[in-house]
């Protein structure tokens, strides 16, 4: 069965997300592929100096999204990047390409050695804001994984993504959807809020627990206030917007919140 320590390389663990800069093509895009290197190994590497046990890079700058196919200058440019993070840190790395580019990421993943990704639409269907989710992901993702031999590139899952509406699968209560994840094989399940930042209800995140086998993964809208009881039913956290000045994804990394989260995981521990 696979643990938190499988992943992350310890239990409890805390991941500190970077938002990678907008990418070439993008319609926010105002700096050099240089540049936006840089700058998310600088934030990768305060990250890991404040005490941080892993860490994300995400395209969370690229919107608005596209779905699925991003298009090879988002591959190459997370590939940019991700090597030299890779290079930068000896923590474990992960790597999401929005919107759901699953497939992108686990190249990416295993391309620049990192140990996870985090995907979108695994299993059932959703109304992103994006489009439409309508064709699950898991058995042409695992597929995929196989055919390039990623098979050491870890998979977690949303399940009920944020961003999105469930009104298709309501009657599928998000136990139910745990467990047909890991069914799918998903090797850990993530649990947010209804948006980037906002935290997920802690009656959802208890119900993930009680259904799965594999690590639960709290991903969004975690606070140092909240850290010790959503510990206590989560394997990990990701973190991003709360590390951020003002609590805001588009600003700069705030050390000193940093430094709150990074306490709160060490209490949470003892």
């Amino acid at each position: 069965m696979t643990t938190s320590t499988n992943i992350f390389g310890t239990g409890k663990a805390l991941i500190g997300m970077v938002h990678v800069g907008a990418l070439p093509g993008t319609p926010r895009q105002t700096s050099n592929i240089r540049a936006i290197t840089e700058k998310a190994v600088a934030e990768a590497q305060l990250l890991v100096s404040l005490g941080f046990d892993g860490v994300m890079i995400e395209n969370m700058h690229d919107v608005p999204y596209l779905r699925r196919d991003v298009g090879p200058e988002i591959v190459a440019g997370m590939t940019v990047v991700g090597r030299a993070v890779r290079d930068a840190i000896d923590t474990p790395l992960g790597v999401q390409v929005l919107a759901g580019a699953n497939r992108a990421a686990v190249a990416v993943a295993h391309c620049v050695g990192a140990q996870f990704i985090r995907a979108e639409g695994f299993v059932y269907s959703a109304v992103a804001d994006e489009g439409l989710l309508e064709e699950a992901d898991a058995g042409p993702l695992l597929r995929y994984r196989k055919a390039i031999d990623a098979t050491d590139v870890y998979i977690l899952v949303d399940v009920k993504k944020k961003h999105s509406a469930h009104a298709i699968t309501a009657d599928v209560p998000l136990g139910e959807s745990v467990r047909t994840a890991e069914l799918c094989g998903a090797d850990g399940v993530i649990i947010t809020g209804v948006a980037t930042g906002r935290a997920a209800n802690l009656n959802d995140v208890k119900e993930a627990a009680a259904a799965a086998n594999t690590p639960v993964v709290i991903g969004s809208g975690a606070k140092p206030e909240t850290v010790v009881e959503l510990f206590e039913y989560a394997d990990a956290i990701v973190v991003g917007a709360a590390l951020k000045e003002r609590g805001d994804w588009t600003k700069p990394i705030d050390p000193e919140r940093a430094k709150a989260m990074v306490a709160a995981a060490d209490r949470a521990r003892l």
